[in-house]
């Protein structure tokens, strides 16, 4: 039986470095006239959901009315600061070979199941010459749905009518790294497994009882293992 799994990015595949956070604070500025004097904890939460919060924190009257201006200029920003990001980021350790080791040893489909916006998520992974190794076709985005908890049932109609493709929720695996990724798995009724390699520690991801939790994607035989 052929497999979906769904990709987290930040925390999960890649960490973005500060231009990641920078960009929510220009767009912020831009649109409101004031910097954000706080941080938002972004962890596993769409972009919208983030750019709302800021927003709101700031005072303003018509939150809602401005997400879509923010949300375009937090993809331009990120775009035109890509370098920024192959400097400040990296990839996650273990995950060249993970995605190597799925794609060789399960019938599987690799996509996104991201709070990120499409575009951001392009530049994101693009940055670390990532991006081509994912169907963002049947993929799941912040752009889609601001409630995270939303978004498996978007990526499992778009296999189904993208590639004819149907999937037991026992064969449809999230990857990521926060309780946000645990509680969609949860809501979409899917298999989880968490890394530590975001904001959470591996006990407090334990905690949530995850299929499996590991310390990093290195630990590659106990991935393949609870996908078997």
């Amino acid at each position: 039986m052929s497999k979906l799994i769904l990709w987290d990015i930040d925390g999960t595949l890649v960490n973005a470095g500060q231009v990641a956070a920078d960009v929510f604070d220009d767009a912020i500025e831009t649109v409101t006239g004031r910097r954000p004097i706080n941080r938002v904890r972004m962890s596993g939460k769409t972009d919208p959901q983030i750019a709302l919060e800021y927003l709101e924190m700031s005072g303003v009257d018509n939150a809602e009315a401005l997400l879509p201006t923010v949300m375009d200029l937090l993809a331009q920003n990120l775009a035109e600061r890509s370098h920024l990001i192959q400097e400040q980021g990296h990839v996650l350790p273990g995950v060249i070979d993970a995605l190597d080791a799925l794609d060789e040893q399960f019938e599987v489909e690799q996509t996104l199941l991201t709070g990120n916006i499409q575009p951001n998520a392009w530049v994101k992974l693009a940055a670390f010459d990532l991006a081509k190794r994912f169907d963002y076709s049947v993929g799941a985005f912040g752009s889609d749905h601001i409630d995270r908890r939303k978004l498996v049932p978007i990526a499992l109609e778009r296999n189904l009518r993208v590639r004819n493709a149907a999937y037991k929720s026992s064969d449809v695996w999230i990857i990521g790294d926060s309780p946000n990724d645990y509680a969609c798995a949860v809501a979409g009724g899917v298999r989880c497994v968490l890394v530590a390699t975001g904001r959470s520690t591996i006990d407090e991801l334990a905690e949530l009882a995850p299929d499996l939790v590991l310390s990093d994607l290195s630990d590659l035989a106990s991935l393949l293992g609870v996908l078997q």
